[in-house]
Order: C-alpha cells, then sequence, then structure tokens
C-alpha cells in the first residue's frame, strides 16, 4: 500500500486550471440559450417550461463535467485504493438543485434565470425525481456517494437503472393506488451511456468439470449497458460517478426462433432480458422470492464485477496496458460494501472470476474474497431477510449454487471443529436451510463471505451480535462493528433549509457545512435572545410556505400557528403509524368532550408508500385519510386539529416537509427499526423528536440529552420480557377508557360509516396478534405528547431546546462507514488507516485517456 497522503495534499484540491470559471452570470446565460437552441432545437417563442429545465440542467452539467474527466484522470494516474459501494437501490431524487449547490453555481444560475425573465424555483419543480430505490436502504446509498465525494474519496456506486423506479401514489376515495414511475419518459440530462463498456452477464446453462477446471456452458447472455451519472462534491472539484447498468438483448437473443422464420417473436422476446432493469421492487422489510429479483441481483453482481475487475487491471500509474496479472494486491485497490443481502452473489461471483476464470486456487481465492468484501445489515425483521429457493438458484444459476455448497463445507468443517459435537450449531450457522424446501440464507453467505460486518445504529449493532448472529459472534466476535447511519448535510440542510443555514452560518461561520461538529458552538448562543428570534423566524416562514402548498393541494385550511406534528416513512406495522392514529383520536375525543377548553393546535400529518401487496399496511392508510376526513370536517374542532395523509410521500417533498415540521415521530417499538435517518433529517433542521429508545434515537438521545428530547415506552429489554410473559393486548383495552374509546370508534365504523366493519382486520391485529405491542405503549405515549404540548406554549423555551437538538446533530447526523478500517468518521476526519485517494492534483500535461473510467 502506497505511503498515506502529506496534509497539504489532503487539502489540495483537483486542479481546474483551464476550465471554465464558476459563477459567471454572462456565461451561463449564454450556455443556457446556446443548449436551448442546439441541445434542444427550440427558440423562445415555441419552447416549453420544461425545455427551460433541460436548457439549465445541460449548462450547470457542462461544469461539471471538466471536474468529472479530470477526477477520473487523477485516479488513473495514482491509483489510488477504490470503494465500490454495492446497492440495489440508489433513491437519489432531484439532481439539479443539489449540483448547483455542491458547486456553488446556485446564486449565479438564480441572477441568470432571473435576467432571462424566468423562476429558477419553478424550474427545479420540473425535474423527476430519480426514485430507484424504497426508503431508508436507498436514502443512505445516495448520501453515501454525495459524502465521499465531498472526502475526495475515489468511490463509485453501483446499481440498476430501472426504467421504472418507486411507484406514485395516489389516494383514491382514501385507498392508496399506484402509478408506474416512468422517470425517463422525458429523458435524463445528467446520465451518460456508455456502449464501449457494455459486458455480458450470463444466466441457466450447465456446468461442465473439465481436466483444466470446472466451465459454465450453454448460457442465456444478457447484456449490461452501464449510464454513468456524476456525484459532485462539496466544492472541492471532486466529480466521483455512479453507473447504473441497463439490461440489452444481445442481437443474437433467440436466434433459433429467429431461423425457423419467427422473426416478431424473436424480437419480441428480446423483452424478456431487458425485463431485468424494468422495474424496481417495491418491497421494504419483505422478502418477495421471485426470480425476476434474483436476477437483478445477479445481473447487477456480474456486471460490476467485470468492470471492477477490469480497472484493476488497467489502472496503474498511467500505463495503458493489463498490467496486473495478479490478484495479490487485489484487497489493497478494491473494497467492496454490500449493502444489506442484495448484493451477497458478490461473493460467489467473485469466487467464480478468482477460480474458473483466473485460475487461483481456492483457499488464495477466499482469502482475497474476505479481505476484499463487507456488509451492512439494515433489518433485525425476520420476514426481511433473503432465502432463495435452492431449486431456483439451480435452475438461474448452477455454478454459483456449487460454489455456494462448497463454501459452506468449509465453514461448516470450521465450525466442527471449533464446537465439536455440537450438531445444532451447525445447523444454525449453515448457509443452506433445510427443510421441505431448501433455501439459501444470504446473510449467512455475507457474514462468512467479509471481513466486516456492521449494523447501523449502535443498538442494532448489539442485537445483531446478541440475536440474529449471535452464533458466528461467538466465533469471528472481530468481524462485528456499529457504524450507525448518517445523511449529507448539503441535501438535508444546505439546499433543503437554506434560511436555517444562513442563520446558523452567521454565528459560527461555514465550515459546519463539511465538519458537522462545528454546530456544537452553537451551544453558547442557546440564551442568545437574538438568535433563539431568527431561528423561530425560520421555522416560521418554512411553515407559512409549506402551508400554502398543503392548502393548495389538499384544499384544507391549514393554521400555520399549529404544531406541525410530521411522521413520514414508509408504512409498516413496526413504525407504528396505529399508534399515532390512536393519538389523534385521543386528542380528538378530548376536544368533542371539552368544546371550551384550550388545547394546542396541531397539524398531524402522516405519510409514506405501503408495499403493493402489503394489506395491513394499505388498511392503515386508509385508516388514517378516514381520520382525517371526520377529523378535518368538523365544526366542533375548527382549526384546533387536522389530520393529513401527505401524498406520494418521495425525496423532493421530505425536502419540503422536514424543514417544516415542530414535532417529529419516532415511535417504532424498541429493537425493530435498524437505524432511521429520517429521525436525523428531522433533528438537523430544528424539529424536536417524540420517539422510543430505538435505533439512532438512542444516540441522539445520548448527543443532545434525553431531556432534550420527548422519550417514552418500552426499552428493548421490557420487549423481551413482555415476549417471554406474553403480550396481552385486552388488558390495556380494559384498563384505558380513552384506548378502549379509540378502538370502539374504529372498530363500529364511526370513521368508515358506509362500510362499518372496513377496519375489522385492523382491529382484530390490535387486539389479537400485534407483533409490536401498540398498546402497551398507547398510555405513555399519551402522557408524552402531553409534554410536548406544555413545551409548546412556551415559545422560547422551545426553541432552546431546537437549538440545542441542532447544536448535537453533528455527531449524530453524520457517520459514514470506512471499507476496510471501517470506523465511524466525520465528513472531514482524517483518514490515517486507509491509503486516501487524493483530493489534489497538478494539472496533467496531456489528455490521458482514461481507462478507469
Amino acid at each position: 500500500m502506497a505511503a498515506p497522503w502529506s496534509d497539504s495534499e489532503k487539502r489540495r484540491q483537483i486542479s481546474v486550471r483551464g476550465l471554465a470559471g464558476l459563477g459567471d452570470v454572462s456565461e451561463l446565460r449564454k450556455s443556457f440559450n446556446r443548449h436551448l437552441h442546439f441541445t434542444l432545437v427550440k427558440d423562445r417563442n415555441v419552447a416549453t417550461p420544461r425545455d427551460y429545465f433541460f436548457a439549465l440542467a445541460h449548462a450547470v452539467r457542462d461544469h461539471l463535467v471538466g471536474r468529472w474527466i479530470r477526477t477520473q484522470q487523477c485516479y488513473y494516474e495514482r491509483d489510488p485504493k477504490r470503494i465500490y459501494y454495492l446497492s440495489l437501490e440508489f433513491y437519489m431524487g432531484r439532481t439539479l438543485q443539489n449540483t448547483m449547490v455542491n458547486l456553488g453555481l446556485q446564486n449565479a444560475c438564480d441572477e441568470a434565470i432571473y435576467q432571462l425573465g424566468l423562476d429558477l424555483e419553478e424550474l427545479e419543480e420540473i425535474e423527476e425525481d430519480a426514485g430507484l430505490g424504497n426508503g431508508g436502504l436507498g436514502r443512505l446509498a445516495a448520501c453515501f456517494l454525495d459524502s465521499m465525494a465531498t472526502l475526495g474519496l475515489a468511490a463509485y456506486g453501483y446499481g440498476i437503472r430501472y426504467e421504472f423506479g418507486i411507484f406514485n401514489q395516489k389516494i383514491v376515495d382514501g385507498w392508496q393506488v399506484e402509478e408506474a414511475d416512468d422517470w425517463l419518459r422525458y429523458g435524463n440530462p445528467w446520465e451518460k451511456a456508455r456502449p464501449e463498456y457494455m459486458l455480458p452477464v450470463h444466466f441457466y446453462g450447465r456446468v461442465e468439470h473439465t481436466a483444466e477446471g470446472a466451465k459454465w456452458v450453454d448460457t442465456q447472455v444478457v447484456l449490461a449497458m452501464p449510464y454513468d451519472t456524476p456525484v459532485p462534491g462539496y466544492k472541492n472539484n471532486t466529480v466521483n460517478t455512479m453507473r447504473l447498468w441497463s439490461a440489452k438483448a444481445p442481437n443474437d437473443f433467440n436466434l433459433q426462433e429467429f431461423n425457423v422464420g419467427d422473426y416478431i417473436e424473436a424480437v419480441l422476446d428480446r423483452n424478456l432480458a431487458e425485463n431485468i432493469s424494468r422495474v424496481l421492487y417495491p418491497n421494504d422489510n419483505f422478502f418477495e422470492g421471485k426470480e425476476l429479483r434474483l436476477k437483478q441481483e445477479y445481473f447487477v453482481v456480474a456486471a460490476t464485477l467485470q468492470d471492477i475487475i477490469r480497472r484493476f487491471k488497467s489502472s496503474k500509474f498511467g500505463c495503458r496496458d493489463p498490467v496486473r496479472a495478479s490478484f495479490e494486491t487485489f484487497p489493497d485497490k478494491v473494497a467492496i460494501q454490500l449493502n444489506d443481502t442484495h448484493p451477497a452473489l458478490s461473493i460467489p461471483e467473485l469466487m467464480r472470476i478468482l477460480v474458473d476464470v483466473e485460475k487461483m486456487d481456492w483457499d488464495k481465492a477466499w482469502e482475497i474474497t474476505q479481505k476484499t468484501c463487507a456488509y451492512t445489515n439494515h433489518t433485525v425483521l425476520p420476514e426481511a431477510l433473503e432465502r432463495w429457493p435452492i431449486s431456483m438458484f439451480e435452475k438461474l444459476l448452477p455454478r454459483h449454487l456449487e460454489i455456494i455448497y462448497a463454501i459452506n463445507q468449509k465453514h461448516l468443517d470450521h465450525v466442527a471443529a471449533v464446537y465439536p459435537g455440537d450438531v445444532d450449531r451447525l445447523r444454525r450457522m449453515s448457509v443452506i436451510e433445510e427443510g421441505d424446501c431448501k433455501r439459501i440464507n444470504m446473510a449467512h453467505l455475507c457474514v462468512i463471505g467479509s471481513h466486516a460486518v456492521n449494523g447501523v445504529a449502535r443498538i442494532h449493532s448489539e442485537i445483531v451480535k446478541n440475536s440474529v448472529f449471535k452464533d458466528f459472534y461467538d466465533l469471528e466476535p472481530e468481524k462485528f462493528q456499529n457504524k450507525t447511519n448518517g445523511i449529507t448535510p448539503r441535501r438535508w440542510l444546505l439546499l433543503c433549509n437554506p434560511g436555517l443555514a444562513e442563520v446558523i452560518a452567521e454565528k459560527i461561520g461555514e465550515d459546519f457545512i463539511t465538519d458537522l461538529s462545528q454546530l456544537k458552538k452553537l451551544l453558547q448562543f442557546v440564551d442568545d435572545e437574538i438568535f433563539i428570534r431568527d431561528v423561530a423566524k425560520v421555522k416560521q416562514e418554512n411553515k407559512l410556505k409549506f402551508s400554502a402548498q398543503l392548502e393548495e393541494q389538499y384544499k384544507v385550511k391549514i393554521n400555520p400557528s399549529s404544531m406541525f406534528d410530521v411522521q413520514v416513512k414508509r408504512i409498516h406495522e413496526y413504525k407504528r403509524q396505529l399508534l399515532n392514529c390512536l393519538h389523534a383520536i385521543t386528542l380528538y375525543n378530548r376536544i368533542r368532550s371539552n368544546p371550551t377548553k384550550s388545547f394546542v393546535p396541531r397539524t398531524i400529518m402522516i405519510g409514506g408508500k405501503a408495499a403493493p401487496g402489503y394489506h395491513m399496511a394499505k388498511m392503515i392508510i386508509k385508516l388514517i385519510t378516514s381520520i382525517g376526513e371526520v377529523v378535518n370536517n368538523d365544526p366542533y374542532v375548527g382549526d384546533r386539529l387536522k389530520v393529513i395523509f401527505l401524498e406520494n410521500y418521495r425525496v423532493s417533498f421530505a425536502e419540503k416537509v422536514i424543514p417544516a415540521a415542530d414535532l417529529s415521530q419516532q415511535i417504532s417499538t424498541a429493537g425493530t427499526e435498524a437505524s432511521g435517518t429520517g429521525n436525523m433529517k428531522f433533528m438537523l433542521n430544528g424539529a424536536l423528536t417524540i420517539g422510543t429508545m430505538d435505533g439512532a434515537n438512542v444516540e441522539m438521545a445520548e448527543e443532545a440529552g434525553e431531556e432534550n428530547l420527548f422519550i417514552f415506552g418500552m426499552r428493548v429489554e421490557d420487549v423481551e420480557a413482555m415476549d417471554q410473559q406474553g403480550y396481552n393486548a385486552k388488558k390495556y383495552y380494559d384498563r384505558l377508557p380513552e384506548l378502549r374509546q379509540a378502538i370502539d370508534q374504529i372498530s363500529s365504523g364511526f370513521f368508515s360509516p358506509r362500510d362499518p366493519g372496513c377496519f375489522r382486520d385492523v382491529v382484530d391485529m390490535l387486539m389479537y396478534h400485534d407483533r409490536f405491542k401498540v398498546f402497551a405503549d398507547y398510555e405513555a405515549y399519551i402522557q408524552c405528547q402531553g409534554q410536548v404540548d406544555e413545551l409548546y406554549m412556551n415559545p422560547r423555551e422551545w426553541t432552546k431546546k431546537v437549538i440545542k437538538n441542532i447544536a448535537s446533530s453533528g455527531n449524530s447526523v453524520c457517520k459514514l462507514f470506512r471499507p476496510q478500517v471501517f470506523p465511524a468518521m466525520h465528513d472531514l476526519h482524517c483518514l490515517k488507516e486507509l491509503e486516501r485517494p487524493p483530493c489534489s492534483l497538478c494539472l496533467l500535461r496531456r489528455a490521458t485517456k482514461c481507462m478507469s473510467v
């Protein structure tokens, strides 16, 4: 491994000498008009607002291109260790504003567009969200790419270019209806197709064992076409790459049918191959064992590993020849991070390449594979863990099944040597699960094949060690680590809440944008009356703006002085939107029973998508909308309580609602939420948290002080004790009159008068088979909400707590992984153990063809 970078090298940036300068308003205006004319072939007489958006996007992209090429030249010349983040999801959202922020172009673009008689904000709203993810896992991947580029790390994101992303959610008569997300229908100005790097991916076939080794033959080939998207760091001239693969049928696909004359059928069958990248599976925390999904997982892994190995072989100090024939240094130059088990096939695929193609000895190949791969676990819910049927593997990936069998056998031999005679342990730790339908446990494969395994919050990592992978932890405790999730402060503060960012910068300067630990300095201003006023003013301005949007969309009059009480996340029983519903009903009943009493006005907003096949989640949405229908139209309630379901929650919507929120609801059953990142976004943007001691809430409470959050309910040990003694929902129903009243109203059809039995399934679940114990936390939750009301009536004290939360969010929200070494780090933490790629390079004297694209 090369020597670490000196401090001066770390501070320098990639040279941009000779590139067009940033911030030149007249140049931006010219570039806009040039693209409108030459790229879009329009003039101002016939151009549409969408044309103007594309012209601006191309003008901004022009500023990326030179830096993008220089960055890749830099990596090619210096040959640093590269980080490859493999994820089936990248929930990127919109790109235009984020790019302008990271390049420092926003003010210049605003002025240029104003001079052209257009409105920048209106153009930004035209952009489609790149919704290539379901929720937190995909958004975490997107945040990592931003932060690694800001760190100057030689990092690449690899995934699938889904033609249809996460579905668009429509609410029709209170029910969720899914519509296809055709996000590419107008084109994508940010991506660049790279057909010259198209790669074959093999499926099906059979395995021949010869004297030269195993051969996978008679396969069906699908081509993987890469599309590259630039990922700019924040004002450091680094532009990394996210490479997404699209499936293409080869020209000779189904050639046999073509030869017998059925030309039309042969052409139509090309869709079968290209369906691999057609649509994102819309399931979060639920495993659906479909063959197409397994194809997607292998497709991205096979294409990516070919690309990684090509780059490894060809990239060494400017030499264009494939100089590296030896893989000895592979783990020193390549770090592969597996974002959950979806890319788990990287392990047997890398083994197949090393053993079958590169003719390496098995033990050496296994050592290299383990040293290269690291695995992030994202869930402890048993229904979310991937377990693929052997029969499906045998048909689709026969050689990989053989390799997995061999990996498992050697693993079990090792376990048997350490724990002789412990047959039950062997069964528990096997990758192959026996039974009527033999299955491959992908999480076990990831743990065995990786040198590092991490959970995504401290409490989650402890559960991983003590429960989910306890046997593996006992065998190899050094593998297991915690890496609490984080968020990028560029998108989740600077972009979405510029007013708050400006108020903070006036007090402590701008260094916090890349080093959130600087926010601690705000603690000295907790009692500063001017700062308290400014923070409160920004929040009120955000609420007024969001209120106007809500009133326009939902035709409900919003009281902007009311508490904005927000719960936005995927709809799932463990996230307990039902507990929020019960509180809303309880508040409603209290107002109805005592209409002359003074109540703290609340606008309760709940948003999120339900997996299309998840019946209970869809029923929860229907219940929320039904409660809103009754509450919002009750004249006795007025503006003291509103309940709104936020339709089609997505990244661009989050950027609007999070800055406006007063209260953030993070109320999952303790021990079920791996981490959460929405909690961090709300904290950074000045919302107070009501939550359980679950996921990253625990560390947020430690950083800010538990007294500065509203913590309630059972801890993990309480939940475990209740599981042992048995949870009896009826006990709470009988003892708590307000709870009983709320359940009876739901059950009797009070909220569904046209269909009184509509919510029978919801009530039956809550009463008789609620895994997540909603009633057990109801009383503590209602009492805690009373404390929230009490504090909200004292705006000064409320805002002081807000400031303490913002000041403490640096350590809570900006924790990133480091592959290989892998301790948590802030954006600007020095990388001493890991060879750091250059964040600077002198100007290259020649235009080098970058073979390591």
